[in-house]
C-alpha cells in the first residue's frame, strides 16, 4: 500500500514537472500563431482562433530573421568545426601521447573553465578594436572557439582516458601513424563524445548574446539574440504574434536537434565515467 502511494506520488511530480517545462513552450507555438485581433479581444493564455502563419513570414522577411539566422549559423558552424578539430588534438595530446608538459597543458585548458566570461569583455574588445576587427564576424568565431575550448577539452580527455590502449598498440603495429591513429582509429570510435561537444556548443554559440552585443553593431551582422532585440522596434509594441514567431524560430532548430541527437549526448557525457 505504501509503495502504492509512492509511485503515485512520484508519478504527480513528474507529471507537474512536465508541465511546467512543457507549458511554456505550448504557450510560444500557440502565440505565434495568433492573429493581432485576438490579442485584444481575448486574454493571453487563450487558445488560438486558427492558425496564422503569416507572423513567420513576417518575422523572417520585414524582421530580418533571415539575415540573422545567416550570421548566426555562419558563426556557428565555424566556431564548431575548430572546436572539435581543437578539441580532439589537444584531448589525444595530453592523454594518449607522451611529452614533458601534457599535464600542465591540460590543466591550463580546463582552469578557462574557471574564467568569467564577463571578465574577458573589455581585454577582446581592445583587442578587437586595435586589430580593426569589431563589426565582423571573425571576431565572435575567434571568441567562440576559444571559449568552447575548455569544457569541450574536459569532456573528450575524460572519454579518452578510459579509452583503451591496445587498440593503439594493435594499429601502431599494423603501421599506423600518429596522425592515422588519431583520425582513422582513435576519433571514429569516439564518436558520442563528439557528438556531445557539437550539441552543448551549439547551443551555447547559438544563444550567445554577451559577445555579439559587445562585438557587433552592424544591423547586417548580427545574430539571432541580439536580432531579437531589436524585434519591438520593428514590429511595434502590439505585434506579438510575430515576435513569438521569432522566438519560435530561434528555439525549434535547438529542440529539434536535441531530440534526434539526445541519445548519443546522454552517451557522451557518461562516456568514461566508469572505467571497465
Amino acid at each position: 500500500m505504501k509503495k502504492g502511494i509512492k509511485s503515485i506520488g512520484i508519478k504527480l511530480v513528474i507529471f507537474c514537472l512536465v508541465v511546467i517545462e512543457v507549458y511554456p513552450l505550448f504557450w510560444m507555438l500557440t502565440a505565434s500563431l495568433k492573429q493581432q485581433s485576438e490579442w485584444t479581444s481575448k486574454p493571453a493564455y487563450a487558445l488560438n482562433a486558427g492558425f496564422y502563419f503569416q507572423n513567420y513570414i513576417e518575422a523572417w522577411t520585414r524582421g530580418n530573421m533571415a539575415t540573422f539566422f545567416k550570421n548566426s549559423f555562419i558563426c556557428t558552424v565555424v566556431s564548431l568545426f575548430f572546436i572539435v578539430v581543437f578539441t580532439v588534438t589537444v584531448s589525444f595530446a595530453v592523454t594518449k601521447m607522451k611529452w614533458k608538459l601534457k599535464g600542465f597543458i591540460g590543466k591550463y585548458f580546463e582552469f578557462g573553465i574557471m574564467i568569467p566570461v564577463a571578465t574577458a569583455l573589455i581585454p577582446l574588445f581592445q583587442i578587437y578594436s586595435g586589430m580593426g576587427l569589431l563589426n565582423s564576424r571573425l571576431c565572435l568565431i575567434i571568441t567562440y572557439t576559444a571559449f568552447g575550448l575548455s569544457l569541450s577539452i574536459l569532456l573528450t580527455t575524460g572519454y579518452l582516458r578510459s579509452f583503451p590502449d591496445e587498440i593503439m598498440e594493435a594499429a601502431v603495429i599494423d603501421g599506423c601513424g600518429i596522425y592515422k591513429l588519431m583520425w582513422y582509429v582513435v576519433v571514429p570510435l569516439m564518436k558520442n563524445a563528439i557528438v556531445t561537444v557539437l550539441v552543448l556548443q551549439f547551443f551555447f554559440k547559438w544563444n550567445d548574446l554577451i559577445f555579439s552585443m559587445t562585438f557587433i553593431s552592424d544591423q547586417k551582422l548580427k545574430t539571432v539574440q541580439t536580432g531579437l532585440l531589436y524585434f519591438q522596434n520593428e514590429f511595434g509594441a502590439k505585434n506579438w504574434g510575430a515576435i513569438f514567431a521569432s522566438v519560435s524560430m530561434c528555439v525549434i532548430p535547438m529542440l529539434i536537434l536535441y531530440m534526434i541527437l539526445n541519445k548519443r549526448v546522454i552517451e557522451g557525457m557518461t562516456a568514461g565515467a566508469v572505467k571497465g
